[in-house]
């Protein structure tokens, strides 16, 4: 018995059980697989997932691990995203995902999450109280609460009976890591050549003696969960390119498609989806694992308040109203620059042109936004054009915004030293700062960083309180008076 069972042991499954931890809930991973993988599928963090790490103290890590690049834009390649992105993060960060996987399964474990390795969810049974799961090898399971981080295959999105519409696989690609033989300039002129017309085609060095490889299958697997053959690889790579660059000794061999679903719905009673059981869609732009981090962001600490029993009424089902239409958005930005790469001369004209108005600053930024996941509002979009928008880090008198927030708890950064978090005292902190760089009075913070409120009075405070972060602690304002407030300057 435990609060919350994720299914999938993958970077959304890891966010979401690190998250839940951070607010004291019992979890357990289910990962199917007995071994972490070995297959790089995603290879950088965006701007905005950058920021996420910043907020928790994983970031430090992370840079470690990985390579600051140039951020990458709307159509990668065509034109450099702008300097000048809302971020103290302006870039992406390389990583491959095997690290990626590695630190935040570290990061879970070290807050008290289970990890458990190879186990398959087969079954589940739900009732008003929680969740019977059933494993493969016959074990029974309950839980108050089911998450499905299981990828685009989700045994428990088929099982809980959600419906993922979309488009089914067109074209497949065949991908991995192996050795080859041709010398690095004849490789880089000869892929320079083919991707004049076919921009889903690379034979690039990862830096540990391999190159990645990517090119067009011909036709469609019957099973995309069967690698391909070094063989098969090579015969593509001579159709495509004109030679197999000597290619030997593979790392991995894997393939992907280009289907783009979306679940109708992220949650079922108690049961929800997030990360690739909730949508897929091609990997253009690099946004899948990104899109899927951001999901637990927002799942983990509304889940968290259900589990507590004090998230007020909506709150978990705000989950599903602000991530829906962000992966539905990113489904149309795929579909957008998948036309936009193809080789026909219609698409390359249209192309052409729309590079031509990324030349704009502005066009730039909106589009690249997109792919950084900077420009989300959640919310109707009125009122203060902070509201619903993630706050950006800020320097205080001491210290810096992104600093406080490690814990996962909402924050009060107040400049005029006037306010109170009295009778929330539990949930969110206070930081009274009047050197903040701040241009309005006060922001009220949710724990995913994205602001709830923002002013000056009491009165109008105290009535957003509840709505993010429910009744106040025993009925009574007065009750929390001094707790979780820190004076700086």
């Amino acid at each position: 018995m435990t609060d919350v069972i994720v299914a999938g042991g993958g970077p959304t499954g890891l966010m979401l059980a690190a998250e839940l931890r951070l607010h004291g809930v019992d979890v357990v991973v289910l990962e199917r697989d007995a071994e972490p993988t070995s297959v790089v599928r995603s290879l950088g963090l965006h701007a905005r997932s950058v920021e996420i790490l910043d907020q928790r103290g994983l970031l430090d890590e992370f840079l470690a691990l990985g390579t600051r690049h140039p951020a990458i834009g709307f159509l990668a390649g065509t034109v450099p995203a702008p300097p000048d992105l809302d971020t103290t993060h302006p870039y992406t960060l390389g990583i491959p995902q095997p690290l990626t996987d590695r630190v935040l399964a570290e990061h879970a474990i070290g807050l008290g999450a289970e990890i458990r390795r190879g186990v398959s969810v087969v079954g589940l049974d739900q009732d008003d109280e929680g969740v019977t799961v059933e494993t493969a090898d016959g074990t029974t399971l309950w839980a108050r609460w089911l998450v499905g981080c299981d990828g685009g295959r989700s045994t428990v999105r088929k099982l809980a009976g959600v419906a993922f519409p979309g488009d089914p696989t067109r074209a497949e690609t065949l991908l991995g890591e192996m050795e080859v033989t041709t010398p690095p300039e004849t490789v880089a002129a000869v892929v320079a050549d083919v991707r004049r017309t076919r921009a889903h085609f690379g034979v690039a060095p990862m830096g540990n003696g391999a190159h990645r490889v990517v090119v067009p299958a011909d036709g469609l697997a019957a099973d995309r969960s069967v690698p391909p053959t070094l063989d098969e690889v090579r015969g593509r790579l001579r159709a495509v390119a004109g030679t197999d660059f000597g290619v030997h000794s593979p790392r991995w061999l894997s393939r992907f498609g280009d289907a783009r679903r979306q679940a109708e719905r992220y949650r079922v009673g108690r049961v929800l989806l997030a990360g690739d059981a909730a949508h897929v869609h091609p990997p253009v732009g690099g946004q899948g694992l990104n899109l899927g981090v951001q999901d637990a962001f927002n799942l983990g600490w509304k889940l968290a308040g259900a589990v507590a029993g004090w998230a007020p009424e909506g709150l978990l089902d705000s989950y599903h109203d602000e991530r829906h239409p962000v992966a539905a958005d990113v489904l149309d930005n795929t579909r957008a620059q998948a036309v936009l790469m193809s080789p026909e001369p219609d698409a390359r004209a249209v192309r052409r042109l729309v590079a031509e108005l990324m030349a704009f600053p502005d066009v730039n930024r909106f589009l690249t936004e997109k792919i950084a996941a900077l420009g989300i509002r959640y919310g109707s979009g009125e009122g203060h054009p902070l509201l619903g928008r993630r706050m950006r880090d800020v320097t205080l008198t001491q210290g810096r915004l992104y600093a406080l927030m490690h814990g996962g708890r909402g924050l009060l950064l107040d400049r005029t030293g006037r306010l109170s978090v009295a009778g929330w005292a539990d949930r969110v902190d206070h930081v009274a700062d009047p050197g903040a760089d701040l241009e309005v009075p006060a922001v009220l913070l949710r724990p995913d960083g994205h602001v709830a409120w923002v002013g000056d009075d009491p009165r109008e405070l105290r009535d957003h309180l509840p709505t993010w972060f429910g009744a106040a602690a025993g009925g009574d304002l007065a009750s929390g008076a001094g707790r979780g407030r820190r004076r700086v300057g």
